[in-house]
């Protein structure tokens, strides 16, 4: 389940026309949505949807006993919340659909900031429903190349995370990302495969990033660092340390880092926008003297 569970949990066992129901996810339905995923030839593996379902509420509408469309929901603390992996069959599409699970997943969050990452198709039905544009993402991905490292400043360092150190770690994501993720982050440094990086300067721990298994192979994020130029020393580390493998990372565009990932290997495939619903996020990339989210976890978590 959420983090902190919402104040109304979406319950929609209705029917719908053409006898389509509307039902609450379960875990016995992961199967049915990794395979509707894979229809539209999404990348999530049986595990990716495990891993997400660990902290979300989610829906499903079935007909003649198979899933034909899905979404998902995060709380996280009692202020914010993500909405991903929104998908309709091909077949199903044009007939409301989307707007019904979507209207599903915005049930008990009035007064939470909602975040999510549209697709062109999307977009407008979203924007119908109150989010505007706060940024873009840029997807980059393909086979790693060796990556030369780069420098830090006099007192900087990079090295790999301690045992000891998730607490550090969750007050950057939170500060970066500007809700509290601390089971998503719990979750992450214990995938047994995960690699976690971090800068420090004068021992204090000052950004992040991590490296793991996701979809066709491996993911970068999520990526926090006080800079740019921080930001690179981390994702070179990893994207070297992968390098011949197949390695994805979703940048937010104003980092200006896209045109360097190009230059390593990463081309950009993709370009989801950026939505919110709600007050704006009191942190956030940018936000004065902190850390920023030069990469997101995932589209779906953000």
């Amino acid at each position: 389940m959420s983090e902190s569970p919402s104040s109304t949990p979406p319950n929609p066992s209705t029917p719908a026309d053409g006898g389509i129901v509307f039902r609450p996810m379960t875990a016995l339905d992961l199967p049915g949505c990794q395979a509707l995923s894979e229809d539209l030839r999404w990348p999530h593996r049986p595990a990716d949807w495990e891993q997400v379902f660990a902290h979300a509420e989610g829906v499903v509408a079935e007909q003649d006993g198979r899933i034909i469309a899905t979404a998902q929901r995060w709380c996280w603390g009692d202020r914010h919340a993500t909405i991903g992996l929104v998908i309709v069959s091909p077949a199903s599409q044009g007939h409301g659909l989307g707007r019904r699970l979507m209207n599903t997943m915005l049930e008990g969050l009035d007064g939470r900031s909602v975040l999510l990452q549209a697709t062109a198709e999307g977009r407008g039905l979203y924007e119908r429903l109150g989010f505007v544009q706060t940024g873009e993402l840029r997807q980059h991905q393909g086979m790693a190349k060796p990556t030369a490292l780069i420098g830090l400043p006099p007192g900087w360092r990079l090295r790999p995370a301690g045992a000891n150190e998730a607490a550090a770690l969750k007050r950057l994501d939170t500060a970066a990302r500007g809700m509290p993720r601390d089971a998503l982050i719990e979750d992450l440094l214990a995938i047994a495969d995960s690699c976690v990086v971090l800068v420090d300067h004068d021992s204090a721990p000052r950004g992040f990033a991590m490296l793991r298994r996701f979809g066709r192979g491996h993911i970068i994020g999520p990526v926090v660092a006080p800079d740019a130029e921080s930001a690179k020393v981390l994702i070179a580390h990893l994207a070297g340390q992968n390098a011949g493998r197949f390695t994805r990372i979703d940048i937010d565009f104003a980092s200006g880092l896209s045109d360097w990932l190009e230059g390593i290997g990463l081309p950009s495939v993709d370009a989801p926008t950026t939505m919110l619903r709600g007050a704006p996020l009191a942190d956030g990339p940018g936000a004065p003297n902190g850390p920023r989210l030069f990469a997101i976890t995932t589209q779906a978590l953000c």
